[in-house]
This record gives structure tokens, sequence and C-alpha cells, in this order.
């Protein structure tokens, strides 16, 4: 059966679709987020009945929320549409769901037993790689060290920036935020007192716009540790690992 609309087949076996594919099978007058919000409103549960997660979009751009619904989800939401197209997907995913399970029909009970104990193993073990990714990661993260803390922190906030779908410098800020928080301290005054301070010893005005408060936090050894700290707080919050595995 040629494929109308994608799905996706998980990690036990069970049969998933894509929301924005369906949506864009169903050509409905309305923009992804939105209808999918509206359907999910017919009484469907986060989790249960679907799962939202963040993609990349095609240009390159901010990552947007995408939606990956179950089979019997995708049914129902086709036929609340009560077009042509929705008709027409709801029958598609009748016959992925028959397929699926003849598939398994025709096998002895021990043999449906070792194809389930197989495919349990190989969910376990793509369980495992994905543990074994995000604990790598963690570990990279943790382990930034003192003596190369602008570079390594600088590219966790990009990751963080990206997972997040906002600039580097609206993130760099709200981490700016936390330190102040944390440590007591305010590095807008600190940043003030040490352009002052190089005015006073004569250095150029392009030099002392260019400094900013990652110049003030790199002058108190302190602050850097506190500075690792929420940067690795914030790495783990968003999920930065996600990003690449």
């Amino acid at each position: 059966m040629n494929e109308l609309i994608k799905t996706i087949t998980r990690d036990d076996g069970t049969i998933a679709v894509s929301g924005r594919e369906l949506h864009d099978f169903l050509k409905v007058g309305k923009d992804f987020s939105n209808w999918f919000k509206d359907m999910a409103s017919y009484g469907f549960e986060e989790g249960k009945d679907f799962s939202p997660f963040s993609a990349k979009t095609p240009n390159g751009g901010r990552p947007r929320i995408e939606y990956v619904m179950t089979l019997d989800m995708a049914k129902e939401v086709a036929m609340i549409q009560r077009t042509d197209r929705g008709k027409q997907a709801r029958q598609y995913f009748i016959e992925i769901d028959k397929q699926a399970h003849h598939d398994m029909t025709g096998l002895s009970p021990a043999t449906r037993a070792a194809v389930a104990a197989t495919q349990a193993l190989a969910a376990q073990e793509r369980r495992l790689n994905r543990v074994d990714a995000k604990v790598n990661a963690i570990s990279d993260i943790v382990s930034i060290s003192t003596m190369d803390w602008r570079r390594a922190t600088r590219e966790i906030i990009t990751k963080i920036a990206h997972m997040r779908g906002d600039d580097y410098q609206a993130t760099r800020n709200d981490i700016y935020k936390d330190v102040e928080q944390r440590g007591g301290y305010s590095l807008s005054t600190r940043l003030t007192n040490l352009r002052n301070r190089m005015a006073g010893e004569g250095q150029s005005l392009s030099k002392r716009n260019k400094t900013n408060k990652v110049d003030v936090i790199g002058n108190d050894k302190r602050l850097i540790e506190i500075y690792m700290a929420v940067v690795k707080d914030h790495a783990i919050k968003y999920r930065v690992w996600d990003n690449e595995y």
C-alpha cells in the first residue's frame, strides 16, 4: 500500500501519525498549531493520545512544536473533518491498522511470542542507546573546565537558545538574571564600574563599549563558578541533548 500520510512505528511496535502530515493532507483552512489545539480539545489527552516534540524547521530557522498522535486519534481526527479528504484519511488509517494486525494473524502463538520478545529487546536497546547519549551529553556539560569556560559556555548557550526557540542574547540575558539572583550581584552595576575604571586608565571608548557582562564575570572567580553552574542548569532544563540525539 502506498504511503498516503506519514506514519511512525514506535519502539513498542505501535503505529503513530505525524500531526503535520495529516494536517497537510487534509488541506484545512487553518494553520497547523491552532488546528491541532482545536483537535486536541475534543477530549484527547497529551501523553496518551498525542505527544508534542521540538523539531527543526526545513529552512533552518527556529525549532517548532510538532505533534505525533496515536493511530486511533488520527482516525477520529480524520472523521471530525467531515470532508472527502477526511474520509479518505480515515479509510487509509483503518487499512494500516488491519495490515498491522494481519501481519501477526498467520503466526503460531509461539512465533508471536518470539516476535514480541525480539521487538521488546530491540526497543530496550534503542532506549539504552538514547540513555547513553543523554548521559554522555550531560557529562560534557558538567565537565566544563574553568580553563576554557568562555568558549564552552558560549557553545552551550547557543544550544540552549536553539531549544528555546529564542535568540542567543535573550537566552544569555535570562542566564545573567539567574546569576545575579544566585550570587546577589548586580552585573549592570559592576559593568558600569568596570567601564569607569577603564576610562580612568585611559582606555578607548570603543574598547570600553565592547566590554560586557562576561568580562565582569571573568574578573571574579566566584562569579565564574556561579555563571558556569547556571549555564549547566539551563542546559539540563532545556534538554540540549534532544537537539543532537
